[in-house]
């Protein structure tokens, strides 16, 4: 009789957004989690579901991009040039959107003088009918699209969902109705991949909504943290789940006492002015429906295992981030790694446990070998070339290589 080959166990990857700064934790934490399990293979899982800045590394999973090759793209932007993706492209003024409103100034205001003239109604009413004249964002998304139908159009991959071999859904939110929409499923699976990394990655305020058949999209954060339920109903055998978002525990003392930035612990959130108020409230809402999503998920699904990675809420280093530098992007990507890998350590056997049930196990060399990195040191050697964006990139590494002097002293 012959031997029947085990299953291979169906696994499948939730990605929760957060901007530039979700992005580069994600790819860190993918990295330290591809290398040290060998045999999860996470740019060939079963499934994947990723929501705004998720979708992007999602869709390049799905489309069989390893962890380190999305690191090259996004990260050290290395590689063949369409497969370079820059973040900086997304903080470019949305000059189209502006244009549109202010083309439709004249009009607005016409009708806002009617109404305050004639039907007297009250001030209030007259500036929420102006309000119709601002701009919807700030900044223009239209390069997600552009750039990542370039990198899609390489050969082995697509930029059609019901060409992939795996299952890919990128959940973005009907800003008409506030319902989610699965793009990747059935009825929604013909728009075309790049264009829904777009519209899951509208964030209201800062990007304009995505219109896609005639109805507008953003963000799909605005329902769900991870929607790990659409994968979930796929019968997985396991579901790994990566979250960048927590609320930081200033009333502990931190993991690190010095930052990147040299200072030496942060201060009380109020004393930060309205940005880190702000990051803190959006992150603790985000978290505390995650915590009930996954509570839940628990109760629906008990033959899932499913394990979460998040920063530690005591990690200045992860809130403080500002991310559209490369040199900062480097550090902050290399810091994800390396804690994802402390993470994996220290619950090394609950996590050995879980991933047995699916003929998985760590590599221990791997893992236990405290001199691995994610970024390879620049050489000090290497000649030259006489352009001035590789002397800025150059300048880039040797500020920091400098942070990460600072931060071990």
């Amino acid at each position: 009789m012959v031997p029947t080959r085990p299953r291979r166990p169906r696994i499948g990857l939730a990605l929760a957004g957060g901007g530039p700064l979700g992005a580069v934790y994600e790819i860190g934490a993918l990295c330290a989690l591809d290398e040290a399990v060998p045999g999860l293979a996470l740019h060939d899982c079963h499934a994947y579901v990723g929501v705004s800045a998720g979708g992007f590394l999602a869709a390049g999973l799905a489309n069989g991009m390893s962890p380190r090759e999305l690191c090259a793209s996004f990260i050290e932007n290395e590689g063949a040039a369409h497969d370079i993706f820059e973040p900086s492209v997304l903080i470019r003024p949305a000059w189209g959107e502006f244009g549109r409103r202010l083309a439709s100034l004249p009009r607005v205001a016409g009708e806002a003088l009617w109404v305050g003239a004639l039907k007297r109604r009250s001030m209030t009413m007259l500036l929420e009918h102006l309000g119709r004249a601002l701009p919807t964002g700030l900044f223009s998304n239209r390069r997600v699209d552009t750039q990542l139908r370039r990198q899609f159009a390489r050969a082995g991959r697509s930029n059609d969902f019901r060409a992939l071999r795996r299952k890919l859904v990128l959940v973005a939110t009907d800003l008409d109705s506030g319902e989610s929409v699965p793009f990747g499923q059935p009825g929604w699976d013909h728009v075309p991949i790049s264009l829904a990394v777009q519209a899951s990655s509208a964030l209201p305020g800062l990007f304009p909504p995505v219109e896609i058949d005639g109805r507008t999209f953003v963000d799909g954060a605005l329902k769900k943290t991870l929607h790990a339920s659409v994968l979930l109903d796929e019968g997985l055998d396991l579901l790994v789940c990566l979250n960048p978002l927590v609320p930081f525990d200033a009333t502990r003392p931190p993991r690190h006492r010095v930052l990147s930035s040299g200072e030496v612990q942060i201060p009380r959130l109020v004393d930060g002015g309205l940005p880190l108020v702000l990051s803190q409230t959006f992150r603790t809402l985000i978290h505390s429906r995650l915590e009930l999503g996954m509570k839940g998920y628990e109760h629906s699904h008990p033959d899932t295992d499913i394990l979460l990675f998040e920063p530690d809420q005591r990690d200045p280093e992860m809130f403080l981030a500002n991310t559209f530098g490369y040199s900062q992007r480097r550090w902050l990507a290399e810091h994800a790694y390396q804690r994802t890998r402390e993470q994996l350590r220290s619950q090394r056997g609950m996590f050995a446990t879980r991933l047995a049930r699916h003929g998985l196990q760590f590599d221990d060399d791997v893992l236990d070998d405290r001199q691995r990195r994610l970024l390879r040191r620049p050489e000090r050697g290497a000649a030259r070339r006489g352009t001035a964006a590789h002397a800025v990139k150059r300048l880039d590494e040797v500020l920091d290589d400098l942070e990460q002097a600072l931060a071990a002293r």
